[in-house]
């Protein structure tokens, strides 16, 4: 995993690099969804549940979970 960096325009905007935009398929005029968390910023495409299928194939669903986990 690479680490891009960008810079905050005058009017608070940043270009996203094009590694990035490609990695998750990116398009002009898609939403993004921004959560802030702490000091953390996080971009989250928003897409149709249309789009969604298959988007988890190939994930491992086996993991140990914490009792805690369940309440």
């Amino acid at each position: 995993m690479a680490i891009d960096t960008v810079t905050i325009s005058p009017k608070f905007q940043v270009v996203l690099p094009q590694r990035v935009r490609e990695r998750i398929r990116l398009r002009p005029g898609e939403k993004l969804q921004v959560i802030s968390f702490d000091d953390r910023i996080e971009l989250i495409p928003i897409r149709p549940m249309s789009k969604m299928k298959g988007f988890l194939k190939g994930l491992d669903p086996t993991f140990k979970r914490d009792r805690d986990d369940r309440v």
